[in-house]
């Protein structure tokens, strides 16, 4: 049967051997990426070794004879790190930083306070009080006492009652001795750092320990106000892996910036703290024998 878009077949057509001679010899188009191939006119023409040769690949496709495959190296780009960034990165052979440090000097001992609450594998890293801003409230209700005492003592000595004036000096007393009571607590509270937990210890008549493993401490921050951001003291939050958290908040903790740091340099560097330990000691003992 002939084609369903040419004539209709007619066996008795004088020309349908000559369509059929021409139809067999006519060429087949070739198609090339580079155009069109050489010899085979202005039509479009296909590549013998289309899908199949070692032409050019694409932009991010593999030379592998397979098209359509990208080769992930072709797109990576190398990040471009410059040289201050790299500064704060270099180590020396012991493992020590040689950009400029940016905690403190870690304290040798810990206090006859703190001491009794490390076992004896454990290595301590300092131990901090709060803030004086922690005092800000005591301090203010003394100073305002002492003033209305004054005054009442004045006034009442002009009324000759000495009874009232007895009384306003037992309220003095007593208010200065609440005073008193949160100095001594706020001597006694510490926030205390070490290689396995961070722990909390204050009161005076009943003592309160709480810790937290730097193992399960999934997230930290601190937070400063306008007010503690000029007197250098913030609150830090600590969370916990845990559902119930015996430690969480810890407000007026001096130096924020500096004591986020050593937490986490204990947290995710502990060899460059175990070495610049090491260093220093090295260092102290040849100075003692020089």
């Amino acid at each position: 049967m002939g084609s369903p878009s040419g004539p209709p077949f007619d066996p008795d057509d004088p020309d349908r051997e000559r369509r059929e001679r021409e139809r067999d010899t006519e060429p087949i188009p070739r198609y090339r990426d580079d155009g069109p191939a050489r010899g085979s006119g202005d039509g479009p023409v296909f590549s013998d070794d289309i899908g199949y040769g070692d032409g050019p690949p694409h932009a991010g496709e593999a030379r592998s004879g397979q098209t359509g495959v990208r080769d992930p190296e072709a797109e990576y780009q190398r990040p471009t790190i410059s040289e201050e960034e790299l500064a704060g990165l270099r180590v020396d052979a012991s493992g020590m930083p040689l950009g400029p440090r940016r905690v403190l000097p870690l304290e040798d001992e810990p206090s006859s306070l703190v001491a009794r609450y490390l076992f004896p594998t454990e290595r301590y890293r300092g131990e901090w009080k709060r803030h004086w801003i922690h005092l800000t409230t005591p301090v203010l209700i003394g100073v305002g006492a002492t003033f209305i005492l004054g005054y009442l003592s004045g006034f009442l000595a002009g009324q000759d009652v000495s009874a009232l004036t007895t009384v306003a000096v037992l309220l003095w007393f007593a208010v200065m001795g609440w005073v008193a009571w949160r100095v001594a607590d706020w001597w006694y509270d510490r926030f205390i750092l070490t290689n396995k937990r961070v722990m909390v210890v204050n009161g005076i008549i009943t003592r309160k320990v709480a810790m937290m493993p730097l193992a399960r401490v999934t997230d930290m921050k601190y937070e400063q106000s306008p007010t503690g951001r000029a007197f250098n003291y913030g609150t830090f939050v600590l969370e916990s892996a845990g559902q119930d958290q015996a430690l969480r908040e810890i407000k007026n903790l001096p130096n924020p910036n500096e004591l986020y740091l050593r937490v986490v340099e204990e947290m995710y560097e502990p060899q460059a703290v175990e070495a610049r330990l090491g260093k220093e000691a090295d260092e102290a003992k040849a100075d003692d024998g020089a």
